[in-house]
């Protein structure tokens, strides 16, 4: 028996340079104005926890890094088991962002709930990231 495997895929125009999108991803007190507090790192092995609220303290760990343009981490492993890739490519005086939130098992109770609710959530986070930028100065 073989586990249903889905991804949430998601892109977004982002009116600031690669660098500064970059920062949002990858500096904690940034990261913290638009999604969630926690000691998120761009170095792989790095292993940090993001605070969810109601969801609780989530593990994760950076996988992979490409300055600027690459950053995955594997999000709740023994719970979700899924991975988080953030691709970052230079679009006009812009960026455009994709999100790929993979891995979700949807034979699972807990990972089709996570799938349906997190496929609904993501907007709000990617939202808020160009007014976060745009109130740090960058």
């Amino acid at each position: 028996m073989t586990a249903e495997l889905r991804t949430i895929h998601c892109d977004r125009f982002i009116a600031h340079p690669p660098r500064a999108v970059w920062r949002a991803l990858t500096d904690p007190e940034l990261h913290a104005r638009w999604w969630a507090a926690g000691d998120v790192r761009a170095e792989v092995g790095h292993r940090f926890t993001l605070d969810m609220g109601q969801w609780g303290h989530q593990e994760c760990e950076v996988l992979a890094v490409e300055p600027e343009r690459l950053l995955r981490y594997s999000f709740a492993p023994g719970s979700l088991d899924t991975t988080i890739t953030w691709r970052l490519e230079a679009e006009g005086t812009g960026t455009r962002l994709f999100l790929d939130h993979a891995g979700f098992d949807l034979d699972s109770p807990l990972g089709k709930a996570a799938f349906e609710g997190m496929g609904h959530g993501w907007p709000g986070p990617l939202g808020r990231i160009e007014p976060a930028l745009d109130t740090a100065g960058e």
